[in-house]
């Protein structure tokens, strides 16, 4: 097969074109390549990043890649679909964007946002106590606002109010009725308070594997009648003027843009009725929840996503003109929290496969069959070496129930140890042929889909499921993953991944593709020499929810910034080595090195060790409090 034949064939096989957005390619070199913004000529080749971390910087694998150019290049995009949707439908409101924390709480994430953000007036969205703390100390555009979700206590409020003293433009949305009476108290006195936004929970849902974040039993949001109780105590306290936000969300990752229209006419009814009522407000939050195309495919799928960020902002802009031009109604400025769209794109995860883990190693297992064999052998035998592409079908169901009949003599012990092993290579030698002999057909036959997945070697690879990228075992999301070079070679194996951890959930089984979900990897043979792959798209939500499992800790890091005919490494970030993951779990640096010291000394007092082989030992106890947690 030509270079270019394999070139195209890697295109089609992992779906770069699809899903990559216009963010990353295939080079001549075989090699994956990142680009800062969609279809630019500039691009950095991704083994040369990983190649220069390891030789230059000394970071070990693996590693999270950030591209900061790319959230900067989802901000704009966002910007000019609002601006585009506007000047077609003669929008008079304005679009604000408010980054929601919880996607990725990390403060190069933030500061990157907010540095291309205040351009165009974009703020912060906090949920908690935490966000709003450290959302406090980040320098906003005077303009962007700093929204207030989730539910609240007095110290959430008053951070909300130190907010507003310092010059904040903060909105407190009320999720319940007793935030509203704390903000009433708090407001006594205040020379400064913050603005309120209530949250309405609308019959309208999402799409997608989060859709009850949306509808009548949603976690959050007002009733219409809480609606109403909010507008009535606000009117009672000569308050109603702080009533500035309606805010409404139907979910993450909405998968169908026709629930976004419908959610969307909805909370456009509910402001319009709202102004009619005498409340000036200013602003309908619109939530979040704009998908990303993960698998390529452009449709419903959870993975996926049947429309893009013009759509999106056409279709919000349009429904919301269109029903307040019916109400006769002033347009609110719109506010968005799509922060997976923003940031997704621009973190991707390198990981290197370790080893191969095999169903059976035929090299080193006895499969020369004699005379003397069971009988269940000897069939097995002939069955391999007589199987054509004509009978191949019909013998693999013989194979089967000579399996089945090899494990019943030796459950029953009429076979030895060394026979079981025997029969085991020759069944997959068999099913290894038959695989071939169905590959090489006209039409692969369908009750030969389970074989390839049977027959898939597991890569062993050095990172944890559990701590990078959670959402493939919690949820079983699909990300975008490839070899980062050798794809000028035909990829010859199929594999599923495994990662380092103690645990049978550690594992990546499903991939993505254009038309289904596919079992498999399509992958090079393992040559013992340094081999990575890319998981892609990791950018939202992932470190945030990624947890501790065998207490494997945070990854090293690099921020890779993309020039003209090169690219430059910003900032580098050591993950976790040992001694600071235990300390997450309560051991300190003094425990542990006092307790070994105890045992180093009963060792030496009871002659089990000398007093050099304690030093010794001790200095590699020591030592190690400093080593990364995942493998050299």
């Amino acid at each position: 097969m030509s270079k270019v034949t394999s070139l195209e064939q890697a295109v089609q096989t992992y779906g770069v074109e699809h899903w990559g957005a216009g963010y990353f390619g295939i080079n001549k070199l075989g090699d994956l390549i990142v680009r800062p913004a969609r279809n630019d000529p500039r691009s950095a080749d991704l083994k040369e990043v990983v190649e220069t971390l390891i030789n230059k910087s000394k970071l070990k694998l693996p590693l999270l890649l950030r591209f900061p150019q790319i959230i900067a290049s989802q901000i704009k995009e966002l910007n000019v679909a609002f601006s585009t949707a506007a000047r077609e439908f003669d929008y008079q409101g304005k679009h604000l964007a408010v980054y929601p924390m919880k996607v990725n709480p990390r403060r190069e994430v933030l500061e990157t946002f907010l540095q291309e953000g205040s351009k165009y007036g974009y703020g912060i969205e906090a949920g908690s106590k935490a966000e709003l703390y450290a959302a406090l100390s980040l320098n906003q555009a005077p303009d962007s606002l700093l929204v207030c979700n989730g539910f609240k206590d007095e110290t959430f409020i008053d951070l909300a109010f130190v907010g507003s003293a310092i010059g904040r433009r903060v909105v407190v949305v009320v999720e319940k009725l007793n935030e509203l009476y704390t903000f009433i108290r708090r407001s006594e006195g205040a020379t400064y308070r913050p603005m309120l936004g209530a949250r309405l929970k609308l019959y309208s849902r999402g799409s997608g594997r989060w859709e009850k974040s949306g509808g009548e039993t949603a976690k959050f949001g007002l009733t219409t009648t809480e609606t109403l109780e909010v507008i009535k105590v606000l009117r009672e306290h000569r308050m109603l003027d702080d009533l500035k936000l309606l805010h409404c969300h139907i979910g993450s990752q909405i998968t169908d843009i026709k629930r976004i229209k419908n959610a969307i006419k909805e909370a456009a009814r509910v402001y319009c009725k709202v102004r009619k009522m005498g409340v000036e407000v200013e602003y309908l939050d619109v939530g979040g929840g704009m998908g990303v195309d993960y698998d390529g495919s452009k449709t419903s799928f959870e993975a996926s996503a049947n429309y893009n960020v013009q759509e999106f902002a056409n279709d919000v802009v349009y429904t919301v003109a269109s029903i307040c031009a019916d109400e006769n109604v002033p347009e609110p400025t719109l506010i968005t929290e799509s922060g997976r769209i923003l940031t997704a794109y621009h973190a991707a995860l390198i990981i290197n496969v370790q080893d191969e883990i095999e169903t059976v190693i035929d090299e080193i297992a006895p499969a020369d069959v004699d005379e003397d064999d069971p009988q269940v052998i000897i069939e097995l035998k002939d069955l391999r070496d007589s199987m054509t592409s004509k009978n191949y079908r019909e013998y693999y169901h013989d194979a089967l129930e000579h399996k089945d009949e090899l494990f019943t003599l030796f459950n029953l012990g009429y076979i030895e140890l060394e026979d079981r092993a025997k029969g085991e290579v020759i069944f997959w030698q068999i099913i290894e042929r038959v695989e071939q002999f169905a590959r090489a057909a006209k039409f692969y036959p369908e009750e030969f889909e389970d074989l390839r997945k049977l027959l898939a070697v597991k890569y062993l690879c050095n990172f944890s499921v559990f701590r990078s990228v959670p959402d493939a075992w919690a949820l079983e999301h699909l990300f975008p993953i490839m070899p980062i070079s050798r794809l000028d070679e035909a990829p010859t194996e199929f594999a599923t991944l495994v990662d380092l951890t103690c645990d049978s959930d550690g594992v990546i089984d499903r991939f993505v593709d254009l038309k289904d979900v596919k079992e498999i990897l399509e992958v090079h043979p393992f040559q013992r020499e340094a081999y990575y792959l890319a998981i892609m798209l990791v950018g939202a939500y992932q470190e945030a929810m990624g947890n501790y499992h065998n207490l494997f800790g945070t990854v090293n890091e690099a921020h890779i910034i993309i020039e003209d005919e090169a690219f430059h490494v910003q900032k580098t970030i050591p993950g976790h080595h040992i001694g600071g993951v235990l300390e997450l779990a309560r051991f300190d640096k003094n425990f542990l090195s006092g307790g070994f010291q105890r045992s180093l000394a009963h060792a030496v007092k009871s002659s089990r060790l000398t007093e050099a082989e304690s030093e010794e030992l001790n200095r590699v106890y020591e030592s190690s409090f400093n080593k990364y947690t995942y493998l050299d």
